[in-house]
């Protein structure tokens, strides 16, 4: 009778099984049934800083005198840029900006908050509008470094509003192109950095996947109090919602009589809303913002 059958009535008594040898037939072979052959177990070898298994971290390469040697530009906006003089008080849609940015910094005194994403659900909402006035309201303050990054890489415009060059920018410094101080400008007369998008590229999202992006926005809050982002749309593209993972928070800007409250439903869904810190509603009437400050400013002021 064969060594199955054996082993069977042995499991009917009570007895245990002997577990054969792994052949084609379950038998055991036959150079390895009267003698005991070592198993070897599999080593555990440890993966350690020095171990050529381990991944080398990534450091962004900011030091002390990192942004001192970033490029100075000029301040001159372009015409269409519609940025706003937020040193004249006067001016409404400054005050609303000044009233987002209270808000804002309130809120980071209650939890870390320092890299913000603002996108929209979709297109020609006000999202660049919005990131590049609100950087500019908290520059204004003087109180520390704020950076303004274009991660729009797909349609990229912040470099235009501000005339400068394009690249390098994000893109190169994410490649690899060029350092971080290189991919930078400071606006005079402010403490504003700007992160253009830089040179063309053709996949984004995978850019944006890669681990120094990552890295990039664990590092930033060394250097800047605040770090504003323009993202693409969030109904049109998965980059938005790769770089809200990564930020303390994300501003969601929404157009009035635009809009639809689907969109917004969706979009809040897809950000499954985490790090959500508020909607922005842009479009307002001109009548309806006026007439929260006529009873602060008058014409003879």
């Amino acid at each position: 009778m064969s060594r199955v059958h054996d082993a069977l009535r042995r499991a009917e008594k009570g007895a245990p099984i002997e577990e054969p040898a792994q052949g084609v037939t379950g038998e055991r072979p036959a150079d390895a049934r009267d003698a005991d052959v070592p198993v070897r177990r599999p080593e555990f070898v440890p993966i350690t800083p020095s171990s050529p298994l381990a991944t080398p971290p990534i450091r962004l390469n900011i030091h002390p005198g990192t942004l001192a040697e970033v490029a100075m530009v000029p301040f001159q906006p372009a015409p269409e840029s519609h940025l706003l003089d937020l040193s004249n008080s006067h001016e409404t849609p400054a005050e609303e900006f000044r009233t987002l940015r209270t808000r804002l910094n309130h809120l980071q005194t209650l939890q870390p908050l320092h890299t913000v994403v603002v996108t929209s659900p979709s297109p020609a909402e006000g999202k660049t509008f919005t990131a590049v006035n609100l950087a500019l309201a908290e520059a204004h303050l003087a109180e520390s470094s704020v950076l303004l990054g274009d991660f729009d890489l797909r349609r990229p415009i912040i470099h235009n509003l501000f005339q400068v060059e394009r690249a390098p920018g994000l893109s190169d410094y994410l490649t690899g192109k060029c350092t971080f101080a290189q991919a930078l400008r400071h606006v005079e007369g402010m403490n504003l950095y700007l992160l253009p998008a830089g040179s063309p590229v053709k996949n984004p999202l995978e850019l944006l996947n890669m681990r120094t992006a990552k890295v990039l926005f664990e590092e930033l809050p060394r250097s800047f109090n605040w770090a504003i982002f323009d993202t693409p749309p969030l109904l049109f593209s998965a980059d938005a919602n790769l770089l809200s993972t990564m930020a303390d928070g994300t501003v969601l800007v929404v157009k009035i009589g635009s809009t639809t409250f689907d969109n917004v439903t969706r979009a809040m869904q897809s950000l499954c809303e985490n790090n959500v810190l508020g909607i922005v509603a842009n479009g307002a009437r001109a009548s309806e913002l006026y007439s929260k400050y006529t009873y602060y400013y008058s014409k003879t002021e």
